[in-house]
């Protein structure tokens, strides 16, 4: 009788192969990805979300669209809390700024910067101190001396009004800390982000702000605005920019602040799904 053992072998061997499982491919979306942003239109976490998101069109790097949706309530904590509660979701992200850390500090909403799933830190962004491009002040020294005597002509008392970004957050914080150093007062004015921020400006409804540059840039380029020193210990190096003093240099005040711009997950947002954000994330930073 001849000898099957093996051909049988072989043959078993044949099927259970064709019976197990592809070595499963990597993960990537499968629906739209919602990018959720933690504060109002035009701002720069705004601006920063909605690039993203146009160069992951333009340049085809998800293979699912990203659906940018703003909820800036509560200094953020709408936006933090609606992701807290995706728990494990694979399909949305949120961009983070200070408020990340400063919401939940200063009004005890139930979240924390660790129920999130850290993904990305795609920069530090800088603030500048701003003024409306018509007002008599031509330095942050000449400005501050003015808001020290209380002159600021249109505002009740003379006192100087600053907007900023939400309540209780970065802008107001470098408010305070500016405040502190040169023994001055300003009424702070929030509103829901930097780009409503910075039209208030222009339309002299406040005195002065501290926008991020690219809240303010179109209209400082168009001659509405005047920037008068930097939050940073260093000057800004790009070409346009580098004429702009530090707050160190125009008012010998130590004052820096940099703001995270960074990308969680929800809670718990599995590997996989995180190691195709970083993936993505990095090819959008390539372009």
């Amino acid at each position: 009788m001849r000898n099957v053992t093996r051909p049988l072998a072989l043959l078993l061997a044949t099927v259970c192969l064709a019976l197990m499982p592809l070595t499963a491919e990597a993960w990537e979306p499968t629906k739209p990805i919602e990018f959720v942003i933690p504060a109002g239109t035009g701002g720069g976490a705004d601006q920063m979300a909605r690039l993203i998101a146009g160069l992951a069109e333009k340049h085809k790097l998800t293979p699912r669209p990203i659906i940018v949706v703003n909820k800036s309530g509560g200094a953020g904590a709408e936006g933090f809390l609606h992701v807290k509660a995706k728990k494990g979701d694979e399909h949305t992200i949120i961009i983070t700024l200070s408020n990340l850390f400063t919401t939940p500090l200063a009004t005890g909403t139930p979240f924390n910067w660790r129920d999130f799933t850290p993904v990305a830190r795609m920069a530090l962004d800088r603030f500048i101190l701003w003024v409306n491009a018509e007002a008599p002040y031509k330095t942050a020294k000449e400005y501050l001396a003015a808001v020290k005597a209380n002159q600021c002509k249109d505002r009740q008392n003379g006192v100087c009004a600053m907007a900023g970004t939400g309540s209780k957050q970065e802008d107001q914080i470098i408010t305070i800390l500016l405040e502190q150093s040169q023994g001055v007062k300003f009424t702070y004015v929030p509103f829901k982000g930097g780009g409503e921020v910075c039209v208030n400006l222009v339309g002299k409804h406040v005195d002065s702000t501290v926008n991020n540059p690219a809240e303010c840039v179109s209209h400082w380029r168009a001659g509405r605005v005047r920037p008068l020193a930097v939050f940073d210990p260093e000057r800004i190096p790009d070409a346009d920019w580098k004429d702009i003093p530090t707050v160190k240099e125009a008012l010998g005040a130590d004052i820096t602040y940099n703001m995270l711009r960074g990308i969680f997950g929800p809670p718990d947002m599995p590997k996989a799904a995180v190691d195709w954000y970083i993936g993505f994330l990095r090819k959008v930073s390539d372009t």
